[in-house]
């Protein structure tokens, strides 16, 4: 296959004119076979990757169905995202199990399968696990009664459980006394990030220096950012190493704040996410997050119980839109948040995340109102 006439992203995180090779589902440097599409001058981008999100088209990942992991791949697949880790929410230990090991056996079969309906939903790049080691006071849309203090033989089950899926572990360090041994118990085994937590500065640039690399939608469910309080937004800022996710719907996050985020973190370990919930793609109503009641008005979705942010309603392809046109983030840095960020994060770069000859030939075509136009998943039109 060859892709002709399109504004090409490349490596450098830059656009330049020219025209893309696929055969055999990678971008390769030629092709002599396949057929020709006019790219009609569209921008060329990877497909994004979305590290975390709940669900969409009334699916929730921790349904714990193979149905409701489908449907959602298929949907993400439709809307540029090609790649996925979606995120488990707090709940009971032995049910976060079954929902692991359900996701471990759809990607085993998935792979193993030669039929090209496995073509046409995102591939399930890892899970992103937001609880239970969270805090009660920054718990946000998460069920309290199933909190738990950070447990290295807890983790050990979920990583069991998922075969290796699992990418993120997240946690409350504030709450976690001994939180520094477990992260450098567990950090080789997983990536460890700050989640739904209270943390001061002190205690978040600890957890950093011990080897947690990542913060969970940034502003969100933790303290805000002040000059003598700079909590864990500062110290992520202090911490080179760390990636950020940022929620960029219009809803979660002021736009100034998200070009602070920039200006503070540099645009390489900014991740873009959705943390879309079930609700997205779907009528306005009532519907269910982590077991709670949640209403969603437009792109707003909020708990029953007392009006807190639920997740959003927004899928990332239109996050990265929002972040463009709204926000005035240029369009070269968002897609490199959307796509090689989240990639080298989830430790996936190699196959994905850029079109560069080798890899999984993800691929999305927009015109220039950032209008989806064409989406090529493992090198077949979708």
């Amino acid at each position: 296959m060859i892709i002709k006439n399109v504004n090409l992203f490349t490596e450098k995180k830059e656009f330049v004119k020219g025209e893309i090779f696929i055969e055999n589902g990678r971008f390769t440097d030629h092709s002599e076979t396949g057929p020709e599409i006019d790219g009609k001058g569209c921008y060329a981008i990877p497909g994004l990757i979305d590290l975390h999100l709940h669900g969409c088209m009334g699916y929730d990942f921790c349904d714990g169905s193979r149905e409701a992991i489908e449907k959602i791949a298929e949907y993400e697949a439709s809307v540029g995202v090609t790649g996925i880790a979606p995120a488990t929410m707090t709940l009971p230990v032995e049910e976060l199990e079954q929902i692991l090991s359900t996701a471990a056996a759809y990607n085993k079969d998935r792979f193993n399968s030669q039929s090209k309906e496995c073509s046409k939903g995102a591939d399930l790049l890892g899970i992103n696990m937001e609880g239970p080691f969270i805090s009660k006071v920054k718990k946000g849309a998460q069920n309290p009664d199933y909190i738990l203090p950070c447990s290295p033989e807890i983790s050990q089950r979920f990583l069991d459980a998922s075969h290796g899926l699992v990418k993120f572990i997240g946690i409350a360090p504030e709450d976690n006394p001994g939180f520094e041994n477990f992260i450098r118990q567990m950090k080789e085994k997983v990536n460890i990030s700050l989640a739904h937590t209270n943390a001061d500065y002190t205690d978040a640039m600890a957890a950093f220096s011990a080897g947690a690399n990542h913060a969970v939608h940034l502003y969100n469910a933790m303290p805000p950012f002040s000059h003598r309080a700079p909590g864990v937004i500062g110290a992520v800022a202090d911490s080179p190493h760390v990636y950020a996710e940022l929620i960029c719907d219009g809803v979660h996050i002021h736009p100034s704040a998200v070009r602070g985020a920039f200006s503070m973190m540099g645009a390489d370990r900014i991740v873009l996410i959705s943390d879309s919930m079930r609700a997205t793609g779907m009528p306005d109503g009532r519907y269910s997050l982590g077991g709670l009641d949640v209403d969603v008005k437009g792109n707003r979705a909020t708990l029953t119980s007392d009006g807190a942010l639920a997740g959003s309603a927004t899928n990332l392809m239109d996050c990265m839109r929002t972040a463009v046109q709204e926000m005035g983030i240029p369009l070269e840095t968002a897609v490199a948040c959307a796509t090689i960020n989240p990639a080298k994060s989830l430790g996936v770069e190699k196959q994905y995340g850029s079109i560069s000859p080798g890899k999984q030939a993800d691929l999305v075509l927009l015109d220039k109102d950032l209008k989806l136009q064409q989406v090529i998943k493992s090198g077949t039109l979708i």
